[in-house]
C-alpha cells in the first residue's frame, strides 16, 4: 500500500493572509443570514444561491457553453452543460463533471468560467450533469442520473467527441456522485472503472452521510459555508426517512464501499472544511484498496474554497488542470 502523503498548499504568508481575510468576510456575511436549516425552503435557497447569495459563489454563464439533451439507455432524458476546446481543436479527452450543493441545490451551469478554463487549458470536452435535486427528487434520483450520464458517455464518447479517454470528478456532493458512479459501473454493469476512466479529481467531497466523520460532527454551528446543522439539513432532504445507520449504505456513503479497481484519484480539501476527515479517510482507503491516490490539503481552506477569487484557489485550480494534462499524457 502506498499511503498518499498530504501536499499542503497555502503557506505563503501573503496568500494565507488573503485566505483568512476572505474567510472572515464570509463568516460575517453568513452570520447575517438566516441559516438553511432554519428557513427550510430549498426552492428559495436555490434562487438565493443562483443570485450569488448565501456564501455559495455562483459564476455567471459563459457563451462558450451549450446545453445538450441526451437520451439515456433507460430511455430517460438528461441535460448536460457542454464545453469544447477553443479554436475547433479536437478534444484530447472528456471530463465528466458533477456539481456540488448537497444534492439539494447547485446547477450544471453554476461554474461555467471554471469549466470553460478546464476545457481550454487541458484540451478536453467537459460535460457537467444537470442531475435531479431533492427534496423534489430524493435519493436515488441524483445517483441514478449520474450513473446514466456515465453510461451514455461510455457508449457515445468516440462518436460524439472522437475520443474514449475519459476523466471524472466534481466538488462536494458532486465528488461523492463521481465515486458512487464509478462503483455502480463496476458493480451493476461489469465495467472496470480503472479502464473506463483515466482518473478522478475529487474536491472536498462528503463521503459519510450516516453518522458523519469526526470533523463534520465537531463543526458545530460555526458558519463556514457548511456546518453540522447544514449537513444534517442536506441529508434530511436528500435521504428522507432514512436512519443514520441506513445512510451508511455504500451507494449513499461511499466511504464504506469496497474501493478496489478504481482509477487514480486526486483528492483536495481545506483544513477548515467540516468534511476534512471525509477526504482524509477516503484518500487513505482509496490507497489501501491498491488504487493510486494524491492528497492535497489547503491551509485554512473552507469548503468550496476554489470558488473564491483568491491566490489559493487559483493555485489549486491550476494544479487540477496540470493533473488532468498529466493523466492524458
Amino acid at each position: 500500500m502506498n499511503v498518499p502523503t498530504p501536499y499542503l498548499i497555502g503557506l505563503d504568508p501573503d496568500e494565507l493572509a488573503e485566505t483568512r481575510a476572505v474567510n472572515d468576510h464570509m463568516e460575517k456575511l453568513l452570520d447575517s443570514l438566516v441559516p438553511l436549516h432554519v428557513q427550510d425552503d430549498p426552492g428559495a435557497a436555490r434562487e438565493f444561491q443562483r443570485a450569488g447569495g448565501g456564501g455559495f459563489p455562483t459564476l455567471a454563464p459563459v457563451p462558450e457553453a451549450s446545453w445538450r439533451t441526451v437520451t439515456t439507455s433507460g430511455g430517460g432524458r438528461l441535460r448536460l452543460r457542454a464545453f469544447l476546446p477553443p479554436d475547433g481543436r479536437a478534444p484530447e479527452g472528456v471530463f465528466l463533471h458533477f456539481h456540488g450543493g448537497g444534492g439539494v441545490f447547485g446547477s450544471a451551469d453554476g461554474q461555467d468560467p471554471r469549466l470553460r478554463d478546464l476545457a481550454a487549458g487541458c484540451g478536453v470536452a467537459v460535460l457537467s450533469v444537470e442531475y435531479r435535486l431533492a427534496p423534489e427528487h430524493p435519493y436515488p434520483a441524483g445517483n441514478d442520473d449520474a450513473e446514466q450520464a456515465a453510461l451514455w458517455l461510455l457508449a457515445n464518447a468516440a462518436s460524439e467527441f472522437g475520443t474514449e479517454r475519459l476523466l471524472i470528478g466534481g466538488e462536494s456532493a458532486g465528488a461523492r456522485l463521481a465515486v458512487t458512479t464509478l462503483l455502480r459501473l463496476r458493480d451493476r454493469h461489469a465495467v472496470a472503472p480503472a479502464e473506463a476512466f483515466l482518473a478522478a479529481q475529487l474536491s472536498f467531497g462528503g463521503y459519510d452521510l450516516g453518522h458523519g466523520t469526526p470533523s463534520s460532527r465537531a463543526s458545530g454551528d460555526r458558519n463556514r459555508l457548511i456546518n453540522r446543522p447544514t449537513l444534517e439539513w442536506f441529508r434530511s432532504k436528500y435521504l428522507p426517512g432514512l436512519s443514520p445507520d441506513e445512510r451508511l449504505d455504500p451507494d449513499i456513503s461511499p466511504l464504506y464501499a469496497d474501493l478496489r479497481g478504481l482509477p487514480p484519484a486526486r483528492f483536495t480539501v481545506g483544513t477548515a472544511d467540516p468534511v476534512l476527515d471525509d477526504t482524509l479517510f477516503m484518500a487513505a482507503r482509496w490507497s489501501a484498496a491498491d488504487n493510486a491516490a494524491e492528497l492535497v490539503v489547503a491551509e485554512e481552506g473552507w469548503h468550496g474554497f476554489t470558488l473564491h477569487p483568491t491566490a489559493l484557489a487559483r493555485r489549486e485550480l491550476a494544479a487540477q488542470e496540470e493533473f488532468v494534462r498529466r493523466c492524458l499524457a
